[in-house]
């Protein structure tokens, strides 16, 4: 059951509180704990050519190898030539920023509801005791758009709904470019990824604002996890970094590079998979001085969709080593407070 919801960042800093203690992370075990905001190196991932996946030149199988070795160690990259132009990128970073300038009234009109994920504020408080993230965010439905409920869509800034109907439709085009190349690059029929992310999937799209914080050794802008969609569509900010991903235990920066659009495997995608492409746990660290930007899309199967391993990628040298799943995602939100990972059920 949901706790009664929590002020906004946003909210508390206006206020002048200071940092409360639901946003402190104790250290765990005994030993020396690195501050939350130390520093890290930069991952080592490609940018990758969407154009160049789909060509079955030489430079078109060069870019699915890399694409390939990419997912399957990092299981993040950061795609160019995806076909949105940089000036429409601006504009949804524009509109973003001038959302969560309003005032409180104004975005309270699209405030989420107790019990529902979707809307503008913080994210659901299951336990007294849950550590809170250093992050407001606007959580919205785009599509199908028999299911969206606009309610949720903001009127202001004026062109925020346009642009965001307009931002999904161009969306739509990359993911399904970017399953037929995944698909390709383990050597598969093209639509064998598509084909079970079916025609009832769901495109979520999360504006995220991380107001400055005043310890960001201590306090976590988003506790680490990993997505439970198939695949993540990021637009990270353009100026301040934050999110890092984990590999073999220690923690990467994610490079800031123009123009690209970053996605990194989700849950599903991994099974689908058969583990051969990871879902990388990732976090994002806040920042003492400037605040921080980003927006995320998750492409979610259709609920009635089963997701298990691809038939292709089950042999006796690769056992199979996920069960079916349905509507991961509902096991998701829980397991994610709670600091665990969804995928561990699914694992046979």
């Amino acid at each position: 059951m949901e706790k009664p919801k929590f002020k906004t960042v946003q909210e508390v800093v206006a206020a002048g509180e200071g940092l409360l203690e639901r946003y402190l992370h104790a250290p765990i075990g005994d030993g020396e704990v690195q501050p939350l905001n130390a520093a890290v190196p930069e991952m080592d991932i490609p940018a990758i050519d969407l154009n160049l996946l789909l060509s079955s030149s030489e430079d078109g199988r060069e870019e699915l190898s890399k694409l390939h070795s990419a997912l399957s160690t990092w299981g993040v990259v950061q795609v160019m030539n995806h076909g949105i132009t940089e000036p429409f990128l601006d504009k949804i970073y524009k509109l973003t920023k001038e959302f969560f300038a309003l005032p409180t009234e104004e975005k309270q009109k699209c405030a989420r509801e107790i019990g529902s994920i979707q809307g503008y504020g913080n994210d659901m408080i299951l336990w007294d005791d849950q550590v809170l993230d250093w992050i407001d965010r606007l959580y919205i439905t785009t599509y199908p758009e028999d299911q969206r409920q606009l309610k949720f869509w903001p009127q202001v800034p004026l062109g925020f709904r346009e642009t965001l109907h307009e931002y999904t439709m161009k969306q739509r085009i990359v993911i399904e470019q970017f399953f037929k190349a995944m698909a390709r690059s383990l050597e598969l029929e093209e639509n064998s990824f598509l084909d079970m992310y079916g025609e009832s999937a769901t495109m979520d799209t999360r504006f995220n604002m991380y107001p400055p914080c005043p310890m960001p050794d201590k306090v976590i802008g988003v506790k680490p996890h990993a997505d439970g969609s198939a695949f993540t569509l990021l637009l990270p900010d353009k100026d301040v970094e934050g999110l890092q991903f984990q590999k073999d235990g220690k923690w990467y920066k994610a490079p800031i590079v123009p123009d690209t659009i970053l996605i990194n495997v989700g849950d599903q995608m991994e099974i689908m998979s058969n583990g051969i492409y990871k879902s990388p746990v990732h976090r994002v660290v806040t920042n003492r001085e400037k605040e921080r930007i980003s927006v995320a899309t998750f492409c979610i199967p259709g609920a009635d969709k089963e997701i298990q391993p691809v038939d292709e990628l089950v042999s006796e040298a690769r056992p199979r080593l996920y069960k079916t799943v349905k509507k991961y995602v509902e096991l998701y939100f829980k397991y994610y407070q709670q600091g665990r990972r969804p995928i561990e059920a699914a694992l046979i």
